[in-house]
């Protein structure tokens, strides 16, 4: 984190402690030039670090908080009140103290399905792709982006890209119109209210003719592109349901045009089906789908 550097000085009991913001913006960086570009984001530094002392200490005042950042108290203050509007932080009314609110719990939720996703995905992809030679990915929604969290490249695959972070166009690739397939009305909505940007000349952009796809998808239980992201690739993709039947994730093998052709979806939708729903039983699902 850029704020809180776990170097500095112990504390009058020898405890060892973060360094505070003063302390940081004191060093190096802000010796070898950098003072601007640091201002720009000095204010997201800062309130991350707030964060940082109310895990640290369980509880805190705001003249707490302004003494381990090293900055004046109305600073402190409107910090901490950004936080609280976010649900990052809450007051204790008895004590006019502050601690870490249910926002922190929402993202570190997410976080960790996300690594649940992959971790438990791994083995299936492996198996998957060793048995399909192609490339395997699990991608999940981000906004309206497909972001992959994923990847595992059979013995016949061609591209050795690196898809593992990288979000794709939702509407472009299979995992992305699983997901959007899915998703719920409002993400639906504002992805079909805008322009579809082509990739290549087989690209959807139309929204009505995106809009009969995704209706397709949730009728068959898959989804696939013929070379509607990149020319050459194609790829069928599954959705993955969590514990609670909602899809939480996208299962995909991609490869060339010239070894998946679009009479091989069916038998690979199979396969991939299987796949998807396997890592749905290791989340948790064991229903049926919402």
């Amino acid at each position: 984190m850029a704020g809180l550097h776990p170097i500095v000085k112990g504390n009058a009991g020898g405890v060892p402690r973060f360094a505070t913001y003063a302390e940081v913006m004191g060093g190096p960086q802000g010796e070898n030039g950098e003072r601007g570009s640091v201002a720009v984001v000095q204010s997201v530094d800062r309130a991350l670090s707030v964060l940082e002392i109310l895990a640290a200490h369980g509880e805190a005042g705001v003249t707490d908080v302004a003494a381990e950042l090293g900055v004046h108290k109305s600073t402190a203050f409107r910090l901490v009140a950004a936080l609280e509007s976010r649900g990052f932080v809450e007051q204790l009314a008895d004590r006019g103290k502050y601690r870490l609110g249910f926002g922190v719990v929402r993202l570190a939720g997410a976080a960790a399905a996300q690594l649940d996703i992959a971790r438990e995905g791994r083995p299936i992809c492996d198996a998957l792709a060793a048995d399909l030679e192609e490339t395997v990915n699990i991608a999940i929604l981000d906004g309206d982006r497909a972001v992959n969290v994923s990847q595992v490249r059979g013995p016949g695959a061609l591209s050795t890209h690196n898809w593992v972070g990288q979000g794709t166009p939702v509407h472009a690739t299979s995992s992305g119109k699983v997901l959007l397939a899915y998703a719920p009305d409002a993400v639906r909505k504002e992805v079909l209210s805008r322009e579809l940007q082509s990739f290549t000349p087989a690209t959807i952009t139309d929204p009505e003719v995106l809009h009969q796809h995704l209706d397709r998808i949730v009728e068959q239980g898959w989804g696939a592109t013929v070379e509607e992201y990149e020319v050459g690739l194609n790829a069928v993709a599954a959705p993955v349901r969590g514990a609670d039947g909602d899809v939480v994730a996208a299962l995909s093998v991609s490869g060339p045009s010239f070894r998946i052709d679009a009479e091989d979806f069916p038998m690979l939708a199979r396969r991939v089906v299987s796949g998807a729903d396997e890592l749905g039983r290791r989340l948790g699902h064991f229903g049926r789908a919402r």
